[in-house]
């Protein structure tokens, strides 16, 4: 059992910064793989970006490439994600999410693969 806290998120103006933290309980935090998704209003949740579990791998989704950046500290059971040049369409809540799955990070990119998921916390990008 993994449970997940996000925090971090709040009100950035367009061109600003943000740091996400995902704390999680559990000592099996580091044999998981990590994701972040979003989803703002009336909108399906959509993939961010993903870690391996011992961070050797990332993948992002297109409209973050080159803007955000995911890490891991498996020592403080904590997963970040630094997003920078922020857009109004970056305003969404972001959610954390655990995956057992072992193989290519890249089908990571699916929600079906994760078995935890925190509360989220909100982005709003003003502009």
């Amino acid at each position: 059992q993994v449970q997940l806290v996000e925090s971090g998120g709040g009100l950035v103006q367009a061109g600003g910064s943000l740091k996400l933290s995902c704390a999680a309980s559990g000592r099996t935090f580091s044999s998981y793989a990590m994701g972040w998704f979003r989803q703002a209003p009336g909108k399906e949740r959509e993939f961010v970006a993903a870690i391996s579990w011992s961070g050797s791998s990332t993948y992002y989704a297109d409209s973050v490439k080159g803007r955000f950046t995911i890490s891991r500290d498996n020592a403080k059971n904590t997963v970040l994600l630094l997003m920078g040049s922020l857009k109004p369409d970056d305003t969404a809540v972001y959610y954390c999410a655990a995956s057992a799955h072992t193989g290519p990070i890249v089908f990571n990119k699916q929600r079906e693969m994760y078995d935890y998921w925190g509360q989220g916390t909100q982005v709003t990008v003003s502009s």
